[in-house]
């Protein structure tokens, strides 16, 4: 993506001014929170995109085969990856079917329920994901744009945000061994 030069105001604080200028002023914080967070997601994608883009590799594919190679065996169930993926299981299919078509992951039956799909990361699909790995942790996840302070700060707050609206729930205590 091509850098363009800064603009002379921000936009999104005109935007909150003309929403009080309008008459709601009780929306301009929020309309001024999610228009901030929707921009720092398209900068934050497109940054990711560059970092992926050598690897053939959508954020979407490299997210399955890192969840994969973070298996014990490299596999799991279709089902589970649409779980701790949150996404639309068409989205998780169509995922899915690219990775298939480039060798980097495949299906095979479950072991037990005869209707259901086993995922299953191939040896150029943990290779490629190891390679996008140490690019994304280089080129975004260890310079994300924030100190380290403000970037725990903001992670804190965003999960507070979405365990209100019901993404997760704490985890419950694990029982001391016996």
């Amino acid at each position: 993506m091509a850098r363009q030069r800064p603009l002379p105001i921000d936009p999104l604080a005109e935007a909150k001014r003309q929403w009080v200028a309008h008459g709601w002023a009780e929306a301009a914080t929020g309309m001024s929170v999610v228009t901030s967070v929707v921009r720092a997601q398209q900068i934050l994608m497109a940054r990711i995109d560059a970092a992926l883009k050598p690897y053939g590799l959508s954020f979407a594919r490299y997210e399955m085969l890192r969840l994969l190679a973070f298996t014990r065996e490299g596999r799991m169930p279709m089902a589970s990856a649409i779980a701790r993926l949150q996404v639309h299981p068409t989205s998780v299919t169509n995922t899915v079917d690219r990775l298939v078509r480039a060798d980097l992951a495949a299906r095979e039956p479950h072991p037990v329920d005869g209707r259901a799909a086993m995922l299953v990361i191939t040896d150029a699909g943990r290779d490629v994901v190891e390679r996008a790995t140490a690019a994304l942790n280089a080129d975004v996840f260890e310079h994300v744009g924030l100190d380290d302070g403000d970037a725990e700060e903001l992670a804190s707050i965003i999960a507070r945000l979405r365990k209100d609206a019901g993404d997760f729930t704490d985890p419950r205590p694990v029982p001391d061994p016996l």
